[in-house]
């Protein structure tokens, strides 16, 4: 019972919209979607498999890719607690499957909410379908900058905008970075130790520590 407690009390805390909906169905969502942990670098879904529910994080950060047929890789979105999966919802509302990957970077604590629930709540509790809607919105500003970003700014003041916005201290590989870059990693290798010779950044093993964040955001506006 307590650990049924403290399940609602986080859910309402991290999802507010939850509040209104009738305690009765809020029981009964919470015992058809029990509280799950996922460690750190687990798969959460992947193309062509079958949409199950619509997650809710409450704790931890998932990023969703989407990788090329090279194996190149692209982050689209990260959700974060107090967040749903979009592209979850909308397997669910389109009945398709996932066209990405999601992937827990931290260990994750979440809640799936089957999709015959998910279905019913968006019907017929205005609340909850304009939190999924209003989702839908913010994600696809996110997803426009990225077009953008990829299509028409230069990859060197790319990084240099990351770097400032994931500063000061970044714990990635090389690798990691020109995935969320939709680059390779010898390009971006190349750039970050342009930057270090410039005395803009610091390079150790699987960490870049930002020595000059004005002159990376100066340079990433160019």
């Amino acid at each position: 019972m307590n650990d049924a407690r403290a399940t609602r009390a986080l859910l309402l805390a991290r999802f507010p919209v939850f509040a209104g909906v009738p305690e009765v169905r809020l029981d009964e969502l919470l015992g058809a979607a029990p509280l799950r942990r996922v460690p750190a670098g687990s798969v959460l879904f992947e193309p062509d498999m079958r949409c199950e529910g619509f997650p809710l994080v409450l704790e931890g950060s998932v990023k969703v890719v989407k990788t090329s047929q090279s194996g190149r890789e692209i982050v689209l979105y990260r959700v974060s607690p107090g967040e749903g999966c979009i592209l979850s919802g909308g397997c669910l509302l389109g009945r398709s499957d996932y066209s990405a990957r999601g992937l827990a970077e931290t260990e994750v604590t979440l809640l799936t909410i089957p999709a015959a629930q998910f279905q019913d709540l968006i019907v017929q509790v205005p609340a909850f379908r304009h939190f999924v809607f209003d989702m839908y919105g913010s994600r696809l500003a996110e997803v426009m900058e990225l077009l953008e970003e990829v299509a028409f700014r230069r990859l060197d003041t790319r990084l240099a905008r990351l770097l400032v916005q994931r500063g000061p201290v970044i714990s990635a590989t090389h690798q990691s970075l020109a995935d969320e870059l939709g680059s390779v990693r010898v390009f971006v290798s190349r750039l970050l130790r342009g930057f270090e010779e410039r005395g803009w950044v610091s390079l150790e093993r699987e960490r870049v520590t930002v020595l000059e964040p004005k002159s990376l955001l100066e340079f990433s506006q160019l």
